[in-house]
């Protein structure tokens, strides 16, 4: 039995062992949260690289921006997580709120972070900035004095912004709200960032410009901002709130906040939303709902670091003092005290912190005193003014020593009550004399940030006057540019007006080709229509109704394949070639005992690739048959050959051995002399036209066909391809 007892003693040692090592490793990993700002660069060229994935493993994440550059909350001891589908990812824990460059290598692939380099070299732009960022709570002047000489050798507006930025947080932190406003507002002037807008929106509130805080935070894009930004958002915009006595409207804007800090699992701003929504409904005297909200706090702070939970029980304790609630609000602070004898270990806490020991012992005796328990009241205040003299902390030691004064007269011990009342005047007179120096000092320390800021404010007018100058010689670069340009666009203008106008002209010449071709074909349809309606006539006249009947039936069908036709510039060869074959076989079964023809088509020629302007050997046929074969004694012969000479052209020839162009022109009336001229006249015309329309695509020949007594004559039509 005894040794089973040990066995269970020993686990629980271990175990106990095991929660005291997670709660310090806890511990370590827990502080105030910072802003770590960095960039990704390639080592060779120097380029940023965008969009690159930076997570820091408490929850914060956030990517580079066009520059290559991030800012994310981070705690001291976090990891940071660099991720890019075009590198390795790449770790490192974070010491302190440092500038982190992130180099790769493009060739290896090998990436690594460092601090900016510490060679000698010529001082840069960042390095100001982060030498005043390290002074910023420590040194506000030689800080100011960083971002001046950042500022002279910043070379683009969004330098300008970063700058500024830094220059806003100082005065913020050192209470310069007035002048944090109005860095915030020129670095917001040069690039407009969430982060500066949110440090605006705060700054108005500590420069008690609540609408124009409350405006700010309304006027963010939220869309643009990060988990955690909206978390501030809602935050601050509650805290203005709660300071103008809106407290609905604050308590809405705190539970906003902590809707998106529980789906985000934002821990800490958690507890920090709970408590701030337990601080508004007591201020409106919803006490049993404030009470619920401060548990909630309380055990959340109680799972974070000591500090906070100090923190979170001090404005418990608070809260149960303003309800009358003594006895939990001593057993809080004397929890409390506990507590900062251990943090007081590690870190001293400053007379102005509500946690320090001597204001929870004050706190504690005037809870006492409100009880009537005037023993301990005056135990826990004499430990008070003791602790607080020791710190010369004599804000808290007047009021202890005056509270003790009061207690003693409750009791009835006057001498004491008195003794201690001129403890208490003397304090006064201290705290008197020491807030006098404060105040002068104060006074002096603000004219030398004004001092420095209108140095600034110098140092950018003069930037101003430069770029002005500078604007106005590109303005000046710009007018000479923009004659050059106009007369240039001139010259473009009356080029374009001269193209245009050719091409009108153009196209007014084809329109006039168009309606002359028109009007020839128009002149030579009631030509060949007469000739065949005399060719009728003579078989009436006859008495040769059949023939009549025959050569009409085969006359309607040319007339409609030359109607359909009689619009177009060119038709298909073989269209041509059936009308030319139609047309000789009337023409034949008038002149059988004259003449005999043949149609011979070269089997090699692809007839679908040509095309040939309608009726236009037609009349070279006509003119064969009426005035070469039909004056002819003996049996004349017609010949109509298609031949293809190259690949793009093919040559037609028309020849007859008829009594040839000479005797024909002797035998002739003067009036048809005149007819067929003008017939051969209107056929030049149209190939002239197509020829100029068309480039050069039909060519006709005509000459005698031999050397005998009837020298016939022959024509040559060259056509070419499209």
């Amino acid at each position: 039995m005894k040794l089973y007892f040990e066995y269970i003693l020993f686990i629980c040692l271990m175990f106990s062992g095991f929660v005291l090592q997670a709660q310090d490793y806890k511990s370590s990993k827990e502080g105030p949260k910072f802003t770590v700002r960095g960039s990704v660069i390639e080592q060779d060229t120097r380029d940023p690289i965008s969009n690159v994935n930076v997570e820091v493993n408490g929850g914060s994440y956030t990517t580079t921006d066009m520059f290559g550059e991030f800012r994310i909350q981070a705690r001291k001891g976090d990891e940071l997580t660099i991720r890019h589908k075009d590198f390795e990812t790449v770790y490192y824990i974070i010491k302190s709120n440092e500038r982190i460059t992130v180099e790769v290598e493009p060739s290896e692939q090998e990436k690594f972070i460092s601090k900016r380099s510490k060679k000698a070299k010529e001082p840069q732009f960042n390095w100001f900035i982060d030498s005043a960022e390290t002074y910023l709570k420590k040194d506000a002047k030689k800080s100011i004095q960083f971002i001046a000489e950042a500022l002279e050798l910043s070379n683009s507006k969004k330098e300008n912004a970063e700058a500024y930025e830094v220059l806003g947080d100082i005065y913020r932190h050192w209470k310069q709200p007035d002048l944090a406003v109005s860095n915030y507002r020129n670095s917001l002037t040069n690039a407009s960032t969430n982060e500066v807008k949110l440090k605006l929106a705060q700054a108005y509130k500590q420069n008690k410009n609540y609408q124009e805080s409350i405006q700010e935070y309304h006027g963010m894009n939220r869309r643009e901002l990060s988990n955690y930004q909206m978390v501030m958002l809602y935050e601050g915009l509650g805290d203005v709130y709660q300071i103008i006595n809106q407290y609905d409207a604050a308590v809405k804007a705190y539970q906003e906040g902590l809707k998106t800090a529980q789906k985000h699992l934002i821990t800490p701003k958690i507890t920090d939303l709970n408590s701030k929504i337990a601080q508004a409904l007591s201020s409106k005297g919803e006490l049993a709902e404030a009470e619920e909200y401060f548990d909630k706090s309380l055990k959340l702070a109680n799972t974070q670091n000591k500090r906070r939970a100090l923190e979170e029980k001090d404005k418990v304790a608070d809260f149960k003092n303003s309800n009358n609630l003594y006895s939990k609000e001593i057993e809080l602070r004397k929890q409390a005290l506990e507590d900062i004898s251990d943090i007081e270990n590690d870190s001293i806490l400053d007379n102005e912190s509500a946690l320090t020991s001597q204001r929870q012992n004050y706190k504690i005796g005037k809870a006492y005193a409100q009880q009537n328990d005037y023993g301990n009241a005056i135990t826990y205040l004499e430990k008070s003014i003791e602790e607080a003299d020791t710190r010369e902390d004599l804000i808290v030691k007047k009021d202890a020593t005056r509270r003790l004064s009061e207690v003693y007269e409750t009791t009835g011990d006057f001498n004491k009550a008195l003794s201690a009342y001129q403890d208490y005047v003397d304090v006064v007179d201290k705290l008197y004399r020491k807030k006098e120096q404060e105040i002068s000092q104060a006074t002096r320390f603000s004219k030398d940030l004004v001092a420095k800021q209108n140095r600034i404010t110098s140092l950018e007018s003069d930037r101003e006057l430069s770029e002005s100058n500078y604007l106005l010689t590109i303005e000046q670069s710009k007018r000479q540019k923009i004659i050059i340009y106009s007369l240039i666009g001139g010259v473009f203008l009356l080029l374009l007006t001269a193209f245009l106008m050719f091409k009108y002209i153009k196209q007014q010449r084809l329109a006039n080709n168009l309606l002359a071709l028109k009007s020839l074909r128009s002149q030579m349809n009631p030509h060949f229509i007469f000739n065949a309606l005399n060719s009728v006539n003579s078989f009436i006249a006859s008495s040769d109704e059949r023939a009549a009947n025959k050569y009409l039936t085969d006359f309607s069908k040319l007339m409609r394949a030359v109607l359909e036709n009689s619009e177009e510039d060119f038709i298909p060869l073989e269209k041509e070639i059936e009308l030319l074959q139609l047309y000789t076989q009337l023409e034949h079964f008038r002149f059988q005992d004259k003449f005999d023809y043949t149609i011979n088509v070269d089997e090699k020629i692809n007839i679908d690739d040509f095309v040939i302007p309608p009726m236009l050997l037609q009349p070279y046929i006509e003119n064969a048959v009426w005035h070469g074969l039909r004056y002819k004694k003996e049996k004349g012969q017609l010949s109509i050959d298609i031949v293809q000479e190259r690949d793009h052209e093919i040559r037609i020839t028309i020849s007859d051995n008829g009594i040839g162009r000479k005797k024909s022109k002797a035998l002739k009336t003067e009036h048809q002399q005149k007819q067929n001229s003008k017939g051969m006249g209107n056929i030049k015309k149209r190939v002239s036209i197509l020829n100029n329309m068309y480039k050069d695509k039909v060519d006709v020949f005509v000459d005698d066909f031999q050397d005998e007594e009837d020298r016939g004559t022959k024509v040559v039509v060259t056509l070419k391809k499209d």
